[in-house]
């Protein structure tokens, strides 16, 4: 008697119905168990009835397709790749089969012959390695499955150490939760390369700032907060990468203490407005915003350039006001439906002062600090106030450009010093101009602390001209 072999499903059937009938069981039960319909199960019942278990063998079982191809061509194949074509991934290989050999098959048919053949495609991810390796070592029986799968793991190494690996983690309940932000540098427009700083919602895949500068600058990064700060509030927390902008670092690990691995004026600047900020070297660990990243560089690269667009300026104007919208409105998540945990926004001037670069300067024999080749002098309340040369002081440069100086715990507005007086005394008719009073932030803004001072001192300034 002929034995008869059943596959998974084939098998599944046949015990399901063996029992059914063997025992006069329920016949809906076992519809529902087979996924299928009871006038099914009855049609069953007579195949086992009359030919038993060789009636659930599948008819087409051994028989060769009509449209199968002849085995010729796969030997065909075969041969090409390994003498001719052998170190070309399997899309590559497939391209030139139909324009040099004139072989027209499908992707699937020549990774199957290739992998049977016991070809990986060059491209192949680590995974199918992997699994490829344990086919081969049950093939030469240097492993078999009678064994554990700690001892197969262990001649295979089909596992991978979790910080080796990138596992794919569940997204945040909340908007605002975790901003993920990056800076790509490409061909965005023109000739020279440009960066764009993103910022992206994890949870809702929203684009919630974006900027374009020369570089990746605590300028660029400071226009993307700008926008999260003034639209949506005050976020949890950042994630980014570790560049010195986000946070410094020793660069020697002999060397590290917590006097040398302080925040950065990016960090300090969170820490004031209550924001987390969290970096990591690994791009795998914020794969949204490095994903978002090639898509724009597939998208807004062709769009800058249909619209003429070559400018600096007019990239960051189409940016904001039609690419991004736009984006968000075909790949992100409605963030109106999804609870958020943004708290409520600063006031502008807030924001202004907050987002602020911070430079140490020295008041030379002239009563006047030298900045960005200019020379300026401290005024308080319209006064022109002077100090000892070589008194230590703080340049405070705010988001909007104003300059403000910080010398002995107070506050004074700078003034551009010209190089010659716009009125003269002897010669012209002198008008009364009356002079705007300047704003200048109360004694309670953290930027004027004398800690933010020693802080600064003991970070990036302090290590970049050591």
């Amino acid at each position: 008697m002929r034995k008869v072999e059943l596959r998974m499903k084939e098998k599944e059937k046949y015990e399901v119905i063996k029992e059914l009938v063997d025992h006069n069981g329920n016949k809906n039960r076992a519809s529902k168990k087979l996924g299928i319909s009871r006038r099914q199960i009855n049609r069953l019942i007579i195949i086992y009835k009359e030919k038993g278990k060789s009636g659930f063998v599948h008819g087409n079982r051994g028989h060769i397709p009509s449209k199968a191809l002849d085995k010729s061509i796969s030997e065909n194949i075969i041969l090409l790749y390994k003498n001719k074509y052998y170190d070309f991934n399997f899309y590559h290989f497939k391209k030139f089969l139909e324009e040099k050999e004139n072989i027209k098959v499908s992707y699937k048919f020549i990774y199957n012959i290739l992998t049977r053949e016991g070809i990986l495609s060059p491209k192949a991810r680590k995974k199918t390695k992997r699994e490829f390796a344990k086919q081969k070592l049950l093939q030469e029986k240097k492993i078999n499955l009678a064994m554990s799968e700690e001892q197969i793991n262990e001649i295979v190494n089909h596992e991978v150490a979790l910080e080796d690996s990138h596992p794919r983690g569940e997204k945040p309940k909340y908007f605002g939760e975790i901003i993920e932000q990056d800076g790509s540098i490409h061909k965005w427009f023109g000739e020279n390369k440009t960066c764009l700083h993103l910022a992206i919602d994890k949870a809702t895949s929203t684009i919630v700032g974006a900027w374009f500068d020369k570089q990746e600058t605590l300028n660029g990064y400071y226009h993307v907060l700008y926008q999260i700060l003034t639209k949506y509030g005050i976020p949890y927390k950042f994630f980014t990468d570790n560049r010195t902008v986000f946070n410094y670092i020793s660069l020697n690990p002999d060397k590290r203490t917590s006097e040398k691995d302080v925040l950065t004026q990016y960090g300090y600047a969170c820490k004031q407005l209550g924001i987390a900020l969290e970096t990591s070297s690994v791009s795998q660990a914020k794969g949204l915003i490095e994903r978002t990243n090639g898509t724009f560089q597939g998208r807004l690269v062709q769009e800058l350039r249909f619209n003429n667009i070559t400018t600096i300026e007019d990239a960051n104007k189409y940016l904001i006001e039609v690419f991004v919208p736009s984006f968000n409105k075909e790949f992100a998540l409605d963030y109106k439906k999804f609870p958020k945990v943004f708290e409520t926004s600063p006031s502008i001037e807030k924001i202004n002062y907050t987002l602020a670069v911070l430079t140490p300067r020295k008041i030379d024999n002239g009563n006047a600090i030298k900045f960005n080749k200019e020379y300026y002098q401290p005024y308080l309340d319209n006064e022109l106030k002077c100090f000892m040369p070589k008194t230590e002081c703080l340049v405070i440069k705010a988001f909007n450009g104003d300059l403000l100086v910080a010398i002995d715990e107070k506050v004074y507005e700078l003034r551009k010093l010209k190089r010659n007086t716009s009125i003269s005394k002897e010669f012209d008719v002198i008008k009364e101009i009356k002079v705007k009073k300047k704003y200048i932030p109360p004694m309670s803004h953290p930027w004027k602390l004398a800690s933010f001072k020693r802080q600064l001192q003991k970070s990036h300034y302090k290590h970049q001209y050591a």
